[in-house]
Formats: C-alpha cells, sequence, structure tokens
C-alpha cells in the first residue's frame, strides 16, 4: 500500500548530499535499473527533482536503432549510451546524471570511458568490486566514482586498493542489503540470505562509523535495498548513511524507461509474488514471479541461445544451461511478460498504480501523499 503522510508540513528537510564535486539537493540516487529500464527519461526525471538519475549501461543496445547483429552488440552499445546521456541532459540541463556499469560485464571499461567522456557526473559500479574503476575514469577527475559494495570488509579493501594505485578514495559507497535489494545479489548463494551479517541494520552502522574513523567522513554512505518511503529515509540516516538509493519505488512511473505491460506487473502483483532465482552469472537474483520464472523454477526448458556475450561469466553461453539473461531481461522490458525476466526489490507488491516521479518526491519531502492511476489504455 502506499504510504500517506497525516501532517506533510511536519516533515524536516532531508539534509543535502555531498559526493566529490557535487552537492545533491536531496539526498537520493535512482538505482540503475538494466535492461534499458532506467534510462534517459527517468534519470532525467530524478535529476529535476534534485535527486541523482542513473542510467543503467548494461546491453542499451537492445532496444536501440543501432543493434542489427550479434557482432554489432558492443559498438552499439556505446553508440546507445552516448545517446542516452545527451538526451538525458537535454532533458535535465541542471540536474545530476550518472551511469551505472557493472564489473561483471565484458564491456566494462568501454562502457566506464564512454561515460565518463560524454558527461557522466557520476559513475555508481557494482556486480563485483569494481578495483580499476579509477583507472578507466582518468579523462574527467570530476565524475564521481561510487562503487557499491556488500561488506566492511570490502569497504577497507577497495579503499585501500584505491589509494595505493591511484591515490584517489571512493567519493562515496554504495552498501546494498541482499536481503532486500532487486536484481543480483551481493552473496555468493541464495542460502547465504536474511543473514544478520548482511542486513541494513547491521552492516551501514559498521560502515559510517569506519569513513568517520578512518576517513573524517570523506566517504559518504548510501544505504539500498527496501528503501521505499520517508520512513525508510530517515532510519537509514539514522543508522549514519548519508543517503539512499531508491530503484523498485521508480518503475511504475510515467518516467520509467520499461513497457506499460511491465508496470503493470507490479500493479498487478501480490503478496508472495517476489522469487529467488539463479542467474547465469552464477549469483542469486530477486525477481518478480511471471510464467518464465514459473518455468524456470520447475525445470522447464528456456532458451539458451546466448545473444550478446554480455557477461565476463556466464552459465549459458559457457555451458550452454540456463538462459540468456540480456535476452530475457531485454523482453520484459519490450513488454513480453511470458518470457521476460523481471528483476526487483523486495517491495514489488507495495505498488498500487501509476505515479509520476515528482509526485513521489513530493510525498518523500513534503509528505503529499501520491494518487496512483490505472495505466492508460
Amino acid at each position: 500500500m502506499t504510504t500517506q503522510i497525516d501532517a506533510p508540513s511536519t516533515l524536516p528537510p532531508l539534509p543535502p548530499l555531498r559526493i566529490g564535486e557535487y552537492t545533491i539537493p536531496v539526498p537520493i540516487l535512482q538505482g540503475g535499473m538494466g535492461v534499458r529500464v532506467s534510462a534517459h527519461r527517468l534519470a532525467a526525471a530524478v535529476a529535476n527533482e534534485g535527486g541523482v538519475g542513473i542510467i543503467a549501461a548494461v546491453a542499451l543496445s537492445l532496444a536501440s536503432r543501432y543493434y542489427e547483429k550479434g557482432k554489432d552488440y558492443y559498438r552499439a552499445n556505446v553508440k546507445a549510451l552516448i545517446e542516452e546521456l545527451e538526451t538525458a541532459r537535454a532533458l535535465s540541463p541542471n540536474g545530476i546524471i550518472g551511469v551505472n556499469c557493472m564489473v561483471a560485464i565484458r564491456d566494462f571499461e568501454a562502457m566506464v570511458r564512454t561515460s565518463v567522456e560524454n558527461g557522466a557526473q557520476m559513475i555508481v559500479s557494482g556486480a563485483g568490486l569494481p578495483l580499476r574503476l579509477p583507472e578507466f575514469a582518468t579523462s574527467n577527475p570530476k565524475t564521481a566514482l561510487v562503487p557499491i559494495i556488500s561488506s566492511l570488509r570490502a569497504a577497507k579493501l577497495l579503499a585501500k586498493r584505491w589509494h595505493k594505485l591511484y591515490k584517489r578514495l571512493p567519493d562515496a559507497m554504495v552498501f546494498e542489503d541482499p536481503n532486500r535489494a532487486g536484481g543480483h545479489l551481493g552473496v555468493k548463494t541464495a542460502s547465504q540470505l536474511f543473514a544478520k551479517e548482511y542486513d541494513t541494520d547491521t552492516v551501514v552502522p559498521e560502515l559510517a562509523e569506519w569513513s568517520r574513523s578512518e576517513y573524517a567522513d570523506e566517504i559518504p554512505i548510501i544505504t539500498a535495498g527496501g528503501v521505499w518511503d520517508r520512513h525508510d529515509i530517515d532510519h537509514a540516516l539514522a543508522l549514519g548513511a548519508k543517503g539512499v538509493q531508491m530503484a523498485s519505488r521508480f518503475i511504475c512511473t510515467h518516467e520509467c524507461d520499461a513497457h506499460d505491460h511491465f508496470k503493470q506487473a507490479f500493479i498487478d502483483a501480490k503478496e508472495g509474488d517476489v522469487v529467488i532465482v539463479d542467474s547465469p552469472a552464477g549469483l542469486p537474483g530477486r525477481a518478480l514471479k511471471t510464467s518464465f520464472t514459473n518455468t524456470l523454477l520447475r525445470g522447464g526448458e528456456v532458451a539458451t541461445h546466448c545473444i550478446a556475450t554480455c557477461l565476463e561469466a556466464c552459465r549459458c553461453r559457457e555451458e550452454k544451461e540456463t538462459f540468456c539473461i540480456a535476452l530475457a531481461l531485454h523482453r520484459a522490458q519490450q513488454g513480453d511478460m511470458e518470457n521476460g525476466l523481471v528483476f526487483t526489490g523486495s517491495n514489488a507488491t507495495r505498488h498500487t498504480g501509476i505515479v509520476s516521479v515528482k509526485e513521489i518526491f513530493q510525498e518523500l519531502l513534503h509528505g503529499i501523499p501520491v494518487r496512483p492511476m490505472p495505466i492508460p489504455g
């Protein structure tokens, strides 16, 4: 159910978030959602409201005018990313626009370099530790570099390595709670999920204390996974986070770049419709229950033809097992809910209708209740 706050005038202002060269008026990063679920429209809309809009770089080419055949995939990704950045900037001339670049993709370096050279103000990077990220971002030192980490141990390792090799620190870090986040989760097996050691309430205070004691708060901690309403944001800040990352909350918006059928699947979702699947990348992933996941979970046959060689490690390509994740995600984004995979966070079933990004920010900042509407048509 949509949270409604009865006394909008009582909400205190949220503090701005400083990341590198940039002051973000509202301490909210929109999470990167591939494949093309968060592209130029959603990123620009969030940036216009004072948050950070994030374009997900993975497999952008598949729904672009540049992709013609398999061998064009990487070249088309570069062209599609440049176009997305240019279009987002035109829609949000003064907002902060970033790109989510997954370490696990084969064109990680190309996506980072393309982002930095074409005006991305921030790179958010996870699905593996981005140990070489500063090396690929040297063309613009003002681009903020924000790794996604899953533990204090990973944060320490990454900060130490960056400082030693590149004489710089992360401009911020995103802790992604695998117990609540969507998509690929920061644990190796599903059996590790829901352990307290990976929970926001455990890890964020540890990270905040580490940043404060070791780096004088120069590395702000941002928490992700399960953030939906103002209560969640206030709780994250009370734990020591300086900001939050929100992804699933923005799916059922007019501006989200996915097909209306994709959004309707969330509106129709009921309790129990969020499942854990094994990804071809060898990691568990949180997804919405669809015909595709039903087939997958009961061991039925799914297409095992790799169309993009997008991942560094992929069971579909290497072992001819499981499914092509790029194709499955692309199909869902295009509205094919029978054959598509829909990654989501734990709040998937809270959507009740379509709203605007502006309405969400009005609720989060001022307590003005959103009024979800049916998807037109």
